[in-house]
């Protein structure tokens, strides 16, 4: 070869890229997979920081469930009278309502709504005797269940109480007999007069 001529079969190597783990195929515009982007951003260090702030949310969260205690079950009930006259129907406002053991123990003594002939208390879940009590009618008394978280109505017919009858007549009564003068126990009396 002469110096002159040019040269055109003169090959230079060129490296050669390592081989490239395939990608999961995303096409062009479409958002990568969750799994993909979560792949992509979590190591060791991550989730054992995630782990432990959930862990410690828990605790925080079961310490105040025995703190502030949560919604539990009520064991109460409510009674509600409702109290008027046998004929009439009318209310009866001012009838002293009590609530007793089967007993006849006082629990509580129901305060009436103002001239409505009703009268309403909560009260524990159980059963009871309702007592209604007026100076113009005669008592009435009932045997009544109350359930937690309900109400126990309770209607109350009240009868007029019977007038009293007349007083009886008084009967003449026959003057006592003298004693004679000359009784041992004139002296006697003579002495307290």
């Amino acid at each position: 070869m002469a110096i002159d001529e040019p040269v055109s079969d003169v090959t230079v190597p060129v490296p050669v890229a390592a081989p490239v783990a395939a990608a999961p195929a995303v096409t062009a515009g479409a958002p990568p997979s969750v799994v993909g982007a979560v792949r992509g951003h979590l190591s060791l260090t991550r989730l054992q920081g995630i782990c432990g702030t959930v862990a410690a949310l828990l605790s925080i969260g079961g310490a105040f469930g025995y703190i502030i205690p949560m919604q539990t079950k009520s064991d109460q009930g409510e009674v509600l009278a409702i109290v008027q006259e046998a004929r009439s129907g009318k209310p009866v406002a001012d009838a002293t309502i009590e609530l007793l053991t089967l007993q006849e123990a006082l629990v509580t003594m129901v305060p009436p709504a103002a001239g409505a002939g009703t009268a309403k208390a909560p009260t524990k879940e159980g059963t009871y005797r309702l007592r209604v009590k007026h100076p113009k009618y005669t008592t009435e008394s009932r045997q009544i269940y109350v359930l937690a978280g309900q109400t126990a109505q309770v209607h109350m017919r009240l009868s007029p109480r019977p007038a009293p009858p007349p007083p009886a007549p008084v009967a003449a009564t026959a003057p006592a007999a003298e004693t004679p003068p000359n009784s041992p126990y004139e002296n006697i009396k003579k002495l307290f007069r």
